[in-house]
């Protein structure tokens, strides 16, 4: 049994109209585990997947999940739960759902789901099981159970996607009981989350037909599998009577047409563009185009640019990239590859206008400013690029990635105790408070002769050995 199996609980969703009197099941489990200790446990296991070379750190990807993800989440039992979206870079049909609202999609999800229903029906499904407490009742039942040893389980979700044997070494090392404990909660829950997770996707907009479509052919499918079956059916147990239920639930839903954002498609062919083979990608969007065998043309030709400047044919490339912008909606995401084509043919300054004309209209998109930055140190650009992200930390002054801009740039500028406190920031948002008092002390050595930030590095340095000193009495 994978390890994953046993730490993501996923699967699906229900209705207003069809909704059962659904209990209160998280009111026992928060009164011995806190919504604290919940996200303390999930920014634990997040620092092991954020360092495995499977976690996709695609701005794009993540903001785009997110966007969908809250839009779900808004309309779900508890909107107040604060949630964080990822991406796994594999091929495998999956998604889980961690301790503290944080919630993973493998790639071969995205690529699997043929609508943009059918990928929501899967996020409302995770979504029900967080906000319905089922993780938390999970770590509630075993009262022996410890945070490390329950991060020991989450953290073979990764090594057993790569390697079964791994995850069976996890399993031996942790504890049998509980994992037998989970596995029965989950089988116990995932009807629920599959009633609450479809009255998620109506409030939301969605078809709520798409669940039941998606898992049936996933069920049909499954013999054309090695294995048996998708990963997602053997982590999140499916049965005929689930999928039944499931459709006698919207047996009386009136019929509503969901039409796909472009996004939606777009980030599938980019997704498709960037993990194929180059040769097989080029191969596959040019086929798709030659015979109009598509959904969305400008999806289309997204992903033949992308595999185009993945075989580094810039020339047409820029070829498309102009075909693409004529008939794509005007929107960052195509922004940045037409930026993304001119610095592959060189042309930096024409990237950076491209850059700077779509932050006049998405002002605080995370693509166009991470790859403008980066574009800016690469000129010699460093005090418009701190411009930039200073700017930007007033807005969101807890993303990490532009704190580790903000250190590269110092860095560049040569003001290592800068750097080295820019660094400490973003390691305190990761949650890794250790790390970031190590940069800290590294920031108090450095030969910056300035009293008045060495003394505030150093009334931070007391702020963050206090914070870890309470964090280490909780575990």
């Amino acid at each position: 049994m994978k390890l994953r199996n046993l730490v993501a609980l996923t699967c699906f969703m229900v209705l207003p109209a069809f909704a059962d009197d659904l209990p209160d099941l998280g009111d026992v489990s928060q009164a011995t585990f806190s919504p604290t200790q919940e996200r303390k446990l999930g920014e634990k296991i997040m620092q092991d997947i954020r360092r495995d070379p499977s976690y996709l750190d695609d701005a794009e990807i993540v903001d785009y999940l997110s966007d969908l993800g809250y839009r779900l989440a808004s309309n779900s039992p508890d909107a107040r739960q604060a949630f964080s979206f990822f991406l796994i870079r594999d091929n495998t049909i999956n998604a889980f759902a961690l301790p503290g609202g944080f919630i993973g999609v493998y790639s071969g999800l995205m690529l699997a789901a043929e609508t943009e229903s059918e990928l929501a029906g899967v996020l409302a499904h995770e979504i029900a099981h967080v906000t319905q407490k089922h993780l938390v009742q999970m770590i509630a039942a075993q009262k022996r159970a410890t945070l490390p040893s329950l991060a020991v389980l989450a953290l073979a979700i990764l090594a057993a996607r790569s390697n079964p044997d791994l995850g069976q070494a996890a399993i031996a090392v942790s504890q049998a009981a509980l994992l037998q404990t989970q596995l029965n909660f989950t089988r116990a829950h995932e009807h629920e989350a599959d009633r609450i997770g479809l009255q998620i996707l109506q409030r939301a907009g969605f078809d709520v037909r798409a669940m039941p479509l998606f898992f049936e052919r996933m069920q049909k499918n499954s013999r054309f599998y090695e294995g048996n079956a998708p990963t997602y059916l053997r982590t999140h147990p499916l049965t005929y009577e689930r999928i039944a239920d499931l459709q006698n639930r919207i047996e009386g839903a009136v019929y509503k047409q969901v039409q796909d954002s472009q996004i939606f498609q777009m980030l599938r062919a980019k997704l498709r563009a960037s993990l194929d083979e180059p040769q097989e990608a080029l191969l596959y969007f040019d086929d798709t185009i030659r015979g109009k065998k598509y959904v969305s043309e400008a999806a289309a030709r997204y992903g033949l640019v992308a595999a185009l400047l993945r075989v580094n044919n810039s020339t047409r490339a820029e070829q498309e990239i102009i075909r693409l912008r004529k008939i794509a909606p005007a929107h960052p995401l195509v922004e940045n590859l037409a930026a993304q084509v001119q610095i592959a043919l060189g042309k930096r300054d024409a990237a950076i206008a491209i850059y700077r004309t779509a932050l006049k209209a998405a002002p605080h998109n995370r693509t166009l400013i991470y790859e403008l930055t980066h574009l800016l140190i690469q000129v010699g650009g460093n005090a418009n690029a701190l411009v930039l992200v200073s700017d930007q930390l007033s807005y969101f002054p807890d993303d990490y990635h532009l704190y580790e801009l903000q250190a590269e740039i110092y860095a560049a500028m040569g003001k290592l105790m800068l750097q080295h406190k820019s660094q400490a920031e973003a390691y305190v948002r990761l949650g890794n408070v250790p790390a970031a008092i190590d940069q800290l002390q590294i920031a108090l050595k450095s030969n910056d002769d300035d009293f008045y930030l060495q003394s505030s590095i150093e009334a931070r340095v007391r702020e963050l050995q206090r914070i870890d000193a309470e964090l280490r009495k909780q575990d």
